[in-house]
């Protein structure tokens, strides 16, 4: 699977059209008015809030903004055409909406996950993502296969070059709820054993019922980390996915994710627990 992610490519286009224009010394008016654009053109596309760039605003603008070492404009005009294309996930809109979260997940160089009352997805198994995904009311077995199916495509972002470093921590509880039932469940464990012994980029931890009180209990989280560009915090509801960019966010989350981390087993401790919870 191409390590390749137009949302990031979008993103990050739309971070670099924003530092150009401040280096010039323009408001976003400002630089709307030279053009005889919309002020709201220039903001939808630093705040992101668009779908497919194009390539000859970003020259327009890369004229504007005194862009003039070709090399430079040659990438920005290409991360315009790449921002276009359409990544696997996209033939899936109708069940997935803008399917965000999986275009940034796809070219993440590191995800921290801390889940309290689930597996995370890139560690279940089918047979837990349907019983999953029917448990939330979905009862349609055409649109249970194509979750399921979709949840097993990014899975496979997890090998090969350029695998993203993957720490995840699970609560014990996401551990002993019996979702689809007992067989279902051993396999999960398994499953989980299985992938933190055989992948060098993946390490799975339990944070055990033991722990009592700790500093995930408000919820699951993850944090997702890029080569080239600012991370991003996702915090997910029942209805919809908050995505938290600035750096007191990215502080406060990843400090929250050391204290989820601390209270949790260590690796090999997490890997007999759950070998302890087989037998």
């Amino acid at each position: 699977m191409p390590r390749y992610s137009p949302t990031v490519r979008r993103r990050r286009l739309s971070l670099e059209l924003r530092r150009l224009r401040e280096s010039v010394g323009l408001t976003a008016s400002q630089a709307a008015k030279q053009l005889e654009w919309d002020t709201s053109k220039i903001t939808r596309m630093e705040r992101n809030e668009w779908k497919r760039p194009n390539p000859r605003d970003i020259k327009d603008l890369l004229d504007l903004y005194r862009v003039d070492d070709q090399e430079r404009r040659e990438a920005l005009v290409e991360l315009a055409r790449q921002s276009r294309q359409k990544g696997w996930w996209a033939a899936h809109d109708d069940l997935l909406g803008s399917g965000t979260y999986i275009g940034l997940e796809a070219e993440a160089s590191a995800i921290r996950t801390f889940q309290l009352g689930v597996v995370p997805g890139l560690l279940q198994t089918a047979q837990y993502a349907e019983a999953i995904t029917r448990g939330s009311g979905i009862t349609d077995g055409e649109d249970v296969a194509r979750r399921v199916a979709i949840r097993i495509e990014r899975q496979k972002i997890l090998e090969g070059e350029r695998a993203p470093r993957l720490w995840a921590v699970i609560d014990e509880a996401a551990l002993v709820r019996p979702v689809g039932g007992q067989a279902v469940m051993q396999a999960q464990i398994e499953h989980l054993i299985d992938v933190g012994q055989r992948l060098d980029n993946v390490d799975v931890q339990v944070l055990p019922l033991s722990a009592g009180a700790h500093a995930g209990l408000a919820g699951h989280f993850v944090l997702l980390e890029f080569q080239d560009d600012p991370g991003v915090v996702y915090v997910e509801s029942a209805t919809d996915g908050l995505y938290l960019e600035t750096a007191d966010d990215l502080r406060r989350y990843s400090l929250l994710y050391d204290h989820v981390h601390a209270s949790a087993l260590s690796v090999q401790q997490s890997r007999d627990y759950m070998k302890k919870m087989l037998r």
